[in-house]
C-alpha cells in the first residue's frame, strides 16, 4: 500500500519539510520552477502525483520522482566515484568538466564536493559528499587516513627508493612524511605507494625526487575502503554506513 506524501508510519510527522524547498536544494529548479513541474504532473511522492508544491515530505523516507527519475534526498550523501582521467576534482568549473558534472540527476545537489582531490590526470577512488564534518575528519592530519595508489613509472623503482620513502623525503620545496613504497615481487615498473598526506602532486613529486617519472596514477583505496571494481570510469554509487566506517579503519593507518 502506497503512503501518502510525508505520511509517517507512527503518525508523528517528524523530519517533515516542504517539497518545493527540498527539490530546490537538490538543484531540480527554483521554487517557482518546481511549482510548474508539480502543476504539469511531473512530480510524484511514493508513486502518487503531487498536487501542491508546498506539501510536506520526509526526505529520508519518502520516494520522490521528477519526470520519472527517482531522486536521492538523503540529508547527507556520501558517494564513491571511479574518477576518469581528464576530469577536474571540483564542484564546478566554467572551462572544464568536473566530477560533479558526471553524476546522474538523482545525486545532483547543492553543496556536493570532492573530499580530497585527485589531479586532473589521476584516476581511481574519489569520495564526494555534502557532509563537511565527514570530509574534515577524513582530511585532518591527526586522522592519519592513508591513501593507496598504483603508479606506472618510466623505470622500475628500487629498494633504495623504498627506503627513501619510508624515511620521509624532500621533494623540491615539499617535505613529505614517511610513506610506504610496495615493490612488485616479479619486478617491473608498476608499483603501489601508500601515503597519509594529500599535498599537491605529492606522489608524482616524490617519485621525481628519486629519479622516476609517473606515467599513470590511480588511487585504489582510502583507509580500508577500496574502489569498487564494478564501477566503470565516471560511474559512482552511494556508500553504506559500513563502507564509510572502513575509511577510518585503524589497521590502514601509517605509523609515522
Amino acid at each position: 500500500m502506497m503512503r501518502a506524501p510525508g505520511q509517517d508510519r507512527k503518525g508523528n510527522g517528524k523530519n517533515m519539510e516542504r517539497l518545493d524547498k527540498i527539490l530546490a536544494l537538490h538543484s531540480v529548479g527554483s521554487r517557482r520552477e518546481v511549482g510548474a513541474l508539480v502543476r504539469r504532473g511531473s512530480v510524484t511522492v511514493n508513486g502518487l502525483p503531487v498536487k501542491k508544491p508546498d506539501v510536506k515530505i520526509d526526505p529520508e523516507r519518502d520516494a520522490v520522482c521528477v519526470n520519472g527519475t527517482m531522486l536521492s534526498l538523503h540529508s547527507r550523501v556520501v558517494l564513491m566515484m571511479n574518477k576518469p582521467a581528464g576530469v577536474l576534482s571540483a564542484s564546478r568549473d566554467t572551462r572544464a568538466e568536473t566530477v560533479v558534472d558526471l553524476l546522474p540527476a538523482q545525486w545532483q545537489r547543492r553543496g556536493l564536493f570532492p573530499a580530497g582531490r585527485l589531479d586532473k590526470d589521476t584516476e581511481g577512488l574519489l569520495i564526494l559528499t555534502d557532509d563537511g564534518g565527514l570530509a574534515h575528519r577524513m582530511l585532518a592530519p591527526k586522522s592519519h587516513v592513508s591513501k593507496l595508489y598504483e603508479a606506472e613509472l618510466d623505470k622500475p623503482a628500487t629498494a633504495q627508493d623504498a627506503a627513501a620513502f619510508a624515511a620521509g623525503l624532500q621533494a623540491g620545496e615539499l617535505t613529505c612524511l614517511p610513506a610506504e613504497l610496495l615493490l612488485p615481487e616479479a619486478g617491473g615498473a608498476t608499483v603501489r605507494v601508500r601515503v597519509c598526506e594529500g599535498k599537491f602532486h605529492q606522489v608524482k613529486r616524490m617519485f621525481h625526487a628519486v629519479g622516476k617519472e609517473v606515467l599513470r596514477l590511480r588511487r585504489l583505496s582510502v583507509g580500508g575502503l577500496w574502489l569498487d571494481p564494478a564501477l566503470a570510469p565516471g560511474e559512482a554509487r552511494l556508500l553504506t554506513p559500513e563502507e564509510i566506517a572502513l575509511i577510518f579503519d585503524s589497521a590502514f593507518r601509517l605509523q609515522i
